[in-house]
């Protein structure tokens, strides 16, 4: 009970580092606790990931076992922030767990090489990234019609842009562990791979940028991205996919030089 006491009267990093040093059980049972929230948020954030397959407590359960892993190999020496290596590794366990699903049916895939054969047509031929009205035009298809199209392939694109910036770090794992990046061959690759998404960024239109910004940097789900665009859930879901198949395609081309 004292040593209960005396956790409680530490701060989230003072706490951290007196496990670190001694490994404590019961002061992991407490940080647990304390930094269970990380795990909840990215739950919230990222249901339009998993809703089709997956219940949230299906989604806390394996983010809780990426906590107690970041909280075994987290290394204060590098000079990360543990919320954003936890989070990165909660993340990529809900990543991870959405790929062993059978979350893409072949018409999703179909659907969304579809739009990215078309996509890539006008972009030869205006000499810039089409508009949603121009794509929904080459595919013959009514633009509410698309847009249900392009929500329908939002899982696809979002896993397969993390799957490609996956293979392209090495894996996951090794990213979040910190293994990876260390060279100069893989520091200057991640440095070309971000630049490479910078400007794949400057190249979507407002709307996509702030929704991307909302998701990503703010953290916010798709409910709430829509209450301060003022539009609809479905709507933001589209707006997001589409963003995402542009990005995911900027990075296949830089691969593939």
């Amino acid at each position: 009970m004292n040593q209960e006491r005396a956790y409680a009267e530490k701060t989230n990093d003072e706490l951290l580092l007196e496990f670190l040093k001694n490994r404590d059980i019961c002061a992991k049972q407490e940080l647990v606790l304390r930094y269970s929230y990380i795990v909840k948020t990215i739950a919230m954030q990222m249901r339009g990931v998993y809703i089709s397959f997956a219940e949230m407590d299906d989604i806390v359960n394996e983010g809780i076992i990426a906590l107690m892993g970041a909280l075994e190999k987290f290394d204060p020496s590098r000079n990360v922030k543990f919320v954003s290596y936890a989070s990165l590794r909660v993340r990529g366990a809900v990543i991870d767990f959405a790929r062993k699903q059978d979350w893409a049916p072949r018409s999703v895939r179909k659907t969304a090489k579809e739009i990215d054969s078309a996509a890539g047509e006008l972009y030869i031929e205006l000499g810039r990234s089409p508009t949603e009205h121009e794509v929904a035009a080459k595919m013959g298809l009514e633009i509410d019609k698309y847009r249900k199209a392009l929500g329908d392939t939002s899982l696809y694109n979002l896993l397969s842009l993390d799957a490609l910036l996956d293979e392209s770090q090495g894996g996951a794992g090794d990213v979040a562990d910190g293994n990876a990046g260390d060279g100069p061959d893989q520091k200057l690759q991640k440095a070309e791979l971000y630049a490479v998404l910078k400007d794949a960024i400057t190249e979507l239109n407002p709307k996509e940028q702030l929704v991307i910004s909302l998701y990503y940097r703010k953290e916010l789900n798709m409910k709430e991205i829509a209450k301060v665009l003022e539009v609809s859930e479905p709507r933001i879901s589209q707006i997001q996919s589409n963003a995402i198949r542009r990005l995911r395609k900027a990075l296949e081309k830089y691969l593939e030089k």
